[in-house]
């Protein structure tokens, strides 16, 4: 993965007005760019859970916050502003608790007003359908249409709008601003944010707008969530701003840095478990497996096709290969690989009883091989074993509407799709 240094960003950023709306989640990424912006460093805790500061690192609040009253209701509001010393850098934050509403037509007015912004980094979800009734869901679908429309209207069409999708709730929620009898229902609430980054995502396709998919780039990064179950610690936060900044980057057409993230900056460090008692210690692995870069072969040359009929077959993570089988070329495949690659297939991964073009042809004698039988395992169905190169396919039971499943605990409520009233 792209790793952006305190330099490239202000590089990157330079004569851009950057404009962040959301929630805490976002009022975070804010906090980061506007740190990455002056020096390679990390939030701390503190920084981290302040709400409504006077002064973050030399910025200012406008509005709301401290100048106001700290609550935890749907009125609540914050303006931020950074300004960097050369004047060249402006980024803008507005704390958000509904994704359409009067407030955020002010803000769209004021944008419109100018100066227009260069990038806008959005996202309201878990507010929207966890403060407003029975009726959110509906609610948060006109009002996101609404936003989308309004967004075409105000926005310059040299603005990069992108809308993050909602990060991975956990099992237990805990949140400050979560009512008392709805945390009891945060099974449903985490259906209820997948559905919404389905429809979220379709909907801003089809308004040209950009989508940074964060609930799939952070499913397996449990251990980086804090134990009110929505929010996210340092780590979490400086991998999120790399993935907006490489985006933003490939949309401008700007050429990333090569080098990649370092190893421990992500996963070696030691952080907050999701567990409800006392802390546990994670399962022990290995530098290569634990960073962001995808583990590939290590050989000295490429595999030929009679190297890969030697290749001992894909054994579940829970049995080990016999101390006798012959290994001739070793490869290392990523079943504890936890991160987070859109490509399908790894670099550097062959499959087995694959012929290249560029391999030469066998000879006769090596297609008569009989290959060696190896022993038997136990049989275990193809999505029990963890490898995420490879998907087999299960025949389901798919339900003819996927959205309007009833939960436990909660009324039916239905998602209709980007366009199609109920």
């Amino acid at each position: 993965m792209v790793h952006f240094l305190s330099c490239e960003v202000r590089q990157l950023l330079h004569n851009k007005f950057v404009v962040v709306l959301g929630d805490s989640i976002q009022r975070a990424v804010y906090k980061d760019l506007v740190l990455l912006l002056q020096r390679d460093a990390l939030l701390t805790e503190a920084q981290l859970k302040a709400k409504g500061e006077l002064s973050f690192e030399q910025d200012q609040l406008v509005a709301g916050g401290q100048l106001g009253e700290l609550h935890n209701g749907t009125h609540y509001r914050e303006v931020r502003q950074f300004l960097s010393t050369s004047g060249h850098h402006l980024l803008r934050f507005y704390f958000l608790t509904r994704v359409y509403s009067a407030y955020v037509e002010d803000i769209l007015t004021e944008l419109e007003r100018g100066p227009p912004p260069d990038l806008v980094i959005m996202n309201s979800c878990l507010w929207d359908l966890s403060r407003y009734g029975g009726d959110a869901i509906r609610s948060y679908q006109e009002n996101l249409e609404c936003l989308f429309e309004r967004m075409e209207q105000v926005l310059p069409a040299s603005c990069l709008l992108v809308w993050t999708l909602a990060m991975p709730l956990g099992d237990r929620v805990t949140g400050g601003f979560l009512l008392p009898e709805l945390q009891q229902k945060t099974g449903s609430l985490r259906v209820d944010v997948l559905e919404a980054n389905f429809y979220c995502s379709m909907l801003a396709d089809g308004h040209h707008f950009d989508v940074l998919d964060l609930h799939f780039h952070f499913r397996h990064a449990v251990r980086h969530r804090r134990l009110d179950g929505i929010h996210w610690d340092q780590h979490a936060h400086r991998h999120l701003s790399q993935l907006l900044l490489a985006h933003v980057a490939e949309a401008w057409g700007v050429e990333a840095p090569t080098r990649c993230t370092p190893f421990g900056e992500w996963n070696e460090e030691q952080t907050f478990l999701e567990h409800t008692g006392q802390r546990r210690q994670p399962p022990q692995r290995s530098k290569r497996s634990s960073s962001f870069e995808p583990v590939t072969q290590e050989v000295d040359r490429p595999l030929t096709w009679l190297d890969r009929q030697f290749q001992p077959p894909f054994l579940p993570s829970s049995q080990s290969l016999p101390f006798h089988l012959p290994l001739h070329s070793s490869q290392v495949l990523p079943q504890d690989s936890c991160f987070f690659s859109d490509n399908p297939v790894l670099p550097g991964y062959l499959p087995l009883n694959y012929i290249a073009f560029s391999d030469p042809l066998p000879s006769p004698a090596a297609l008569d091989y009989t290959p060696v039988r190896w022993p038997l395992y136990p049989s275990i169905p193809h999505y029990g074993q963890r490898h995420n190169l490879v998907m087999h396919r299960v025949h389901r039971h798919v339900p003819n509407s996927p959205y309007s499943r009833s939960r436990e605990g909660g009324l039916s409520r239905q998602w209709s799709r980007p366009g199609h009233r109920q």
